[in-house]
């Protein structure tokens, strides 16, 4: 398998705090507003998804203060320091401009006097507010950091979206796997990633793209390249898709076992997450198309609680307990009565 070898890297190191309240603001559509002037902290970047709260800084406690991480001060730390004198306020403030904090984030509202707006603009630090409740903001920032900082990788293959399943078509080059993608998306269903296929690493699980150069092209070998969205039209394509399943082609080999029954599950590990892998051997007139959207329902039933290997086996088992026992028979047909059926 070539996922042995994938290398994981990150998608980026750092990002600067200009940067990042834009994408808050245009992709998130959180309402920031921006207490210090437009140019403060501008050469700041964050450098980890992580977040911290500041309350025990705010109380004089610095010992393991995570600075390097945004700030964010909810209604906790903002009523701390509505209780304190002016001075007070600013002692406590101080023991956070003291550091080289990347930016602070007010939330539910809240806001700072400008005595201790004037502290954070003079130590650089950039400092926005916004309507959101903390709990939401911090689930919403931490969903973005974690896809920027995210690991990923790239591997062959083919990505395909079978009935909402995600479905990576692996195998050795030339083997077919972009012409059974193509067929796929004749047949209904949607190309993420042809050849060059992005894995995103997202908390516990793997998000696929295509690179930016190949989004919506194949390469068929002896026709050449295919723009799937100019000929089949934006119903064919999808430009993100959790991985799910992996289906490996490989060429018949006597030699080697297959799976018959189902039941033991081959696994294959990507970026450190186990992803259910198939290996699906190719001979003359096998219908590789059909078998991967049967793949791709089997998974479904499966996710809701139904097992046909299972059930089969459970079957049989029950059948061999009669048979055990005195109770059974020879083998039975599956209808009791033709109910006049001729033809």
């Amino acid at each position: 398998m070539p996922f042995s070898t994938a290398k994981p890297i990150p998608r980026k190191e750092k990002i600067s705090v200009s940067y990042l309240v834009e994408k808050l603001q245009e992709r998130l559509k959180i309402n920031l507003v921006s207490c210090t002037s437009n140019d403060c902290g501008s050469d700041r970047f964050v450098n980890e998804a992580e977040l911290h709260r500041p309350g025990m800084a705010l109380a004089g406690y610095v010992e393991l203060f995570t600075y390097h991480r945004i700030q964010v001060i909810g209604n906790t730390e903002s009523q701390f320091l509505d209780q304190l004198s002016d001075d007070g306020r600013k002692e406590a403030f101080a023991n956070l401009t003291n550091f080289d904090i990347p930016i602070i984030f007010l939330t539910d509202g809240n806001n700072f006097p400008q005595y201790l707006i004037d502290m954070a603009e003079k130590a650089g630090i950039p400092v926005y507010t916004t309507p959101i409740e903390t709990t939401r903001f911090m689930f919403l920032l931490r969903d973005f950091l974690d896809d920027q900082f995210a690991i990923q990788t790239m591997v062959h293959g083919a990505m395909v979206d079978v009935y909402g399943i995600g479905i990576l078509i692996a195998g050795k080059s030339g083997i077919g796997k972009s012409e059974v993608a193509l067929d796929l998306v004749e047949r209904g269903h949607r190309l993420v990633a042809d050849d060059v296929v992005m894995l995103t690493k997202k908390s516990s699980i793997l998000m696929s793209s295509a690179t930016e150069m190949s989004k919506h092209f194949m390469e068929i070998r002896g026709l050449g390249i295919v723009d799937v969205m100019s000929m089949f039209g934006v119903r064919a394509i999808r430009y993100q898709k959790r991985l799910e399943v992996v289906m490996e082609l490989t060429l018949w080999d006597e030699t080697r076992n297959v799976e018959r029954t189902g039941l033991n599950h081959d696994t294959v590990s990507i970026l450190g997450l186990d992803i259910p892998l198939i290996h699906l051997p190719i001979t003359p007139g096998k219908n590789i198309t059909v078998i991967a959207e049967v793949i791709a329902m089997n998974y479904l039933l499966k996710h809701y609680g139904y097992d046909p290997a299972v059930a089969f086996q459970d079957r049989v088992q029950s059948s061999i307990a009669e048979k055990a026992s005195g109770a059974g028979s020879a083998p039975a047909r599956a209808i009791e009565y033709f109910e006049g059926d001729f033809e």
